[in-house]
């Protein structure tokens, strides 16, 4: 059990049967009145964020959140198979579960899968991939004096906006938080 004077940031707490993770809190304490803590938190099953006020003696339980490394194997229509690396066996998550976090990631590929309670509700992708370009314009020049930049489809499907200088067939590294272009690879 942890009391709400006693929050932090990043923390996961159970309220009202449903999972919480502390974005922000600030104790305070008013000129008149009892002092009280005001938090943002944010449901780690379906991602709400809600603002609450608590009393600092109330309790709470204290949620554990697992994070396995698994392998992406497939997907199969709506199903995404990941295998566990040190048992071998193999979860299959539905496509709700999963989101669009594997836009960026390529079979075989090592992700964290979450899970409280033995029920998953996430997949962290790794923070950055290299993936190939399958399709792009070419660039031209002349046409950089804006730090200019073009579409690029890459070879899981998603499309990521490069620099006007990278070509069909350039492998480049790709910040999965943000969908962002970083680098050549």
């Amino acid at each position: 059990m942890i009391s709400a004077g006693d929050f932090r940031n990043g923390i996961t707490i159970e309220v009202d049967s449903n999972i919480f993770q502390i974005i922000e809190f600030q104790h305070v304490k008013p000129g008149k009145g009892a002092a009280f803590v005001r938090t943002k938190l944010k449901n780690i099953i379906n991602g709400g964020v809600v603002e609450k006020t608590f009393r600092p003696t109330e309790k709470f339980p204290q949620a554990r959140i697992d994070r396995k490394d698994m392998q992406y194997l497939y997907s199969d229509g709506d199903l995404f198979t990941f295998m566990d690396m040190e048992t071998y066996d193999q979860v299959a998550l539905n496509a709700e579960t999963v989101g669009d976090t594997l836009k960026f990631v390529k079979e075989n590929e090592i992700c964290k899968v979450c899970s409280h309670n033995g029920n998953v509700f996430a997949v962290e992708p790794p923070l950055f991939v290299e993936l190939e370009i399958t399709d792009t314009e070419p660039g031209f020049k002349g046409d950089t004096a804006t730090g200019a930049s073009k579409p690029a489809t890459v070879e899981t499907g998603a499309v990521v906006y490069v620099p006007l200088f990278v070509n069909q067939g350039d492998k480049i590294k790709i910040d999965t938080r943000t969908g962002d272009y970083l680098s050549r690879a």
